[in-house]
């Protein structure tokens, strides 16, 4: 009873004293207590469960009628159990009540259950944010903080917005977004996601996107609109509903006037007929099926990803193409010296030059060389220091001409160098005309990007495809590596959208996975977008229909293997509500199905398909 909010307790109490008052009812009537009562008499005994019980549903339903909207299970019940009253099947038409109740109050647990495995991202809001103003530090609503403002987090409080670390050093709790319950370092320079929880020590940070652009803003609002995208077979059952229900509702009333036309029995026939109705409610199939999706996203958001509808949910489970970017989502997005090959001098004097040839360059590969030279550079030893979009740059360093670059550069300097053939980025270096040697630099593999894939084609994928603007060798030596099947190295963004097109066009249903700002075209191209929610670009994740919040590729074939079994469960329930609403309402036709098994077939059958739609909640 803990776990059941005040209205399910109240229809829980309601339903144990229905069915006590009713037992009894039922007793006394067949030991013939209310002897030869008349029909009001009984009908007025048996509407005091049936009040008890019903009234809600009842209400419903007349307001439902006034509005214009009849054809719904609550105007189902209402008719039906009116008639049952109205042919002296008192007990039954209580009863049958009593157990729709019984199957309302399953499916409000139900899609409590998995509404609570999605909201309970919802607890990741923050209430206050600590901003340090005249070095008081007050509470204040994050909506108010700007950008740049300096804000204190204490330990056990939610980081409210995103930011830098400027000082301090703690642990931070990321599962309620990533689902990872290993908690992460902060130091100074550690970017913080707002939403995660502070566990030890005092943080100060500088604060980088305002509430309204924050990370725990955007994942509500992708959560609360998760539910308004159905997937096709939601809809068709909403459709399927709005045409069944009226339907079986003149088919009851043509059970309950034509036969009497013709043999005069009317009591038996209007009472198939209520028998009918009972039966036909879809309470099962406009309950369930949503259900399904609705528990399978929940499943999702506790891994750490996030699906913006059921509609995706679907289509993850047809894929048989993955395509996947590979700076930032194969790779971890680091450059790093890996080789050092002098030619003329001794790998610390061509690192050190590289590095003052580089002092004024923010580029990933000048910082690299930096990092791996390991000294502070005296930018006074530097002058005259320029760039060449797509070559490198130049430098004079110590009165030497120094050239820093590709091979374009070499050779247009006339500068003799045998090119390398190796995996990763090449910068040759030159210094008055003479060659000293090249630097290698490369991307490290991301932790569990091999197992993703090997788990992706478990999961169901026929091929994985890798898009990337880096030289051939590299690329190939990563997709070697990973055991990408196919490799499409050196396209610009608009190439990768030509190469999602044209794998497209071969059929099937294709994902891309991406985390950069020029991945946003193909992710909304591809038939599922998956951006990466950690280090990914804002345009990268509104773009995308999938968020895995910590990065990790290995949620992709769980999401996969969410979605074949929400599939699998949603098909279930709608074969075994279907069939068995077709035998029982063949049986109500023909006499041989009563109100008690008419019961079943509606109230059985949705709890049924409800339980087994909860299945989804405890995908692993």
């Amino acid at each position: 009873m803990g776990s059941l909010t005040k209205k399910q307790k109240n229809t829980f109490l309601r339903i144990i004293v229905t069915f006590v008052l009713l037992a009894g009812l039922i007793v006394c009537e067949h030991l013939g207590v209310f002897g030869e009562l008349p029909w009001w008499a009984l009908t007025l005994i048996f509407l005091v469960p049936y009040a008890i019980i019903g009234y809600d549903i009842v209400i419903k339903a007349v307001k439902n009628i006034a509005r214009g909207q009849v054809f719904d299970e609550n105007f189902l019940m209402l008719v039906a159990t009116v008639a049952a009253f109205c042919i002296g099947e008192y007990s039954e038409a209580a009863a049958v009540m009593l157990f729709y109740q019984v199957g309302e109050l399953f499916q409000s647990y139900a899609v409590g259950k998995a509404r609570r495995s999605i909201t309970d991202l919802m607890d990741i809001v923050p209430e206050y944010a600590n901003i340090e103003w005249d070095g008081e530090i007050k509470q204040v609503d994050p909506d108010d903080v700007e950008v740049g403002d300096i804000i204190v987090i204490k330990p056990g409080e939610r980081i409210p917005l995103d930011a830098v670390v400027t000082a301090g050093e703690s642990m931070i709790d990321t599962a309620a977004l990533t689902g990872e319950s290993v908690p992460r370092r902060a130091a100074p320079g550690t970017e913080l996601v707002s939403g995660c929880i502070n566990v030890s020590g005092t943080l100060k940070a500088q604060v980088t996107k305002a509430f309204e652009d924050s990370t725990v803003t955007r994942i509500l609002e992708l959560v609360e609109n998760a539910s308004s995208k159905k997937a096709h077979v939601e809809n068709f059952i909403t459709r399927f509903a709005k045409v069944y229900t009226p339907a079986v509702t003149a088919g009851a009333v043509l059970l309950a006037v034509i036969p009497p036309l013709f043999d005069g029995n009317w009591g038996e026939w209007i009472a198939r007929a209520c028998t009918f109705l009972v039966i036909s409610c879809p309470c099962a199939l406009v309950i369930s099926v949503p259900l399904g999706f609705f528990g399978g996203i929940g499943a999702a958001s506790r891994a750490g990803v996030l699906v913006k509808g059921g509609n995706y949910l679907e289509a993850v489970s047809k894929l048989d193409t993955i395509v996947f970017d590979k700076t930032g989502t194969l790779t971890k997005g680091e450059f790093r010296v890996n080789d050092i090959r002098p030619a003329g001098c001794t790998k610390e004097e061509l690192l050190e030059t590289a590095a003052l040839a580089e002092c004024f360059s923010d580029h990933p590969i000048a910082v690299s060389v930096r990092e791996a030279y390991g000294k502070s550079v005296d930018p006074a030893r530097v002058a005259n220091s320029g760039e060449t979009a797509g070559h490198g740059v130049t430098a004079e360093v110590e009165g030497r001409q120094v050239l820093l670059g590709n091979m374009k550069l070499m050779r247009a300097n006339g500068i003799t160098a045998e090119p390398l053939d190796c995996a990763g980025t090449v910068i040759y270096a030159a210094a008055d005309g003479a060659y000293l040697g090249a630097i290698v630099i490369s991307d490290g593999i991301k932790d569990g990007s091999a197992e993703a894939i090997k788990a992706l084609k478990a999961a169901g994928a026929k091929r994985t495809v890798m898009l990337t603007g880096d030289r051939k060798p590299e690329a190939e030596a990563v997709g070697a590596q990973l055991g990408i099947d196919e490799v499409y190295p050196e396209l610009l963004p608009v190439d990768k959208v030509n190469a999602v097109e044209k794998l497209l066009s071969e059929g099937g249903r294709l994902a891309f996975a991406g985390d950069g700002i020029n991945d946003a075209p193909v992710l909304a191209r591809a038939d599922v977008g998956i951006a990466m929610g950690s280090m990914g670009s804002d345009a990268a994740i509104e773009a995308a229909d999938i968020v895995i919040m910590d990065d990790d590729l290995r949620k992709i074939p769980t999401v996969m293997r969410i979605a074949s079994k929400t599939m699998r469960i949603v098909r279930e329930n709608i074969v075994f509500a279907l069939a068995v609403k077709a035998i029982v309402l063949v049986l109500g036709a023909l006499g041989i199905a009563n109100m008690w098994l008419a019961v079943f077939a509606d109230v059985g059958v949705a709890v049924i398909a409800i339980l087994n739609s909860m299945r989804t909640l405890r995908t692993k």
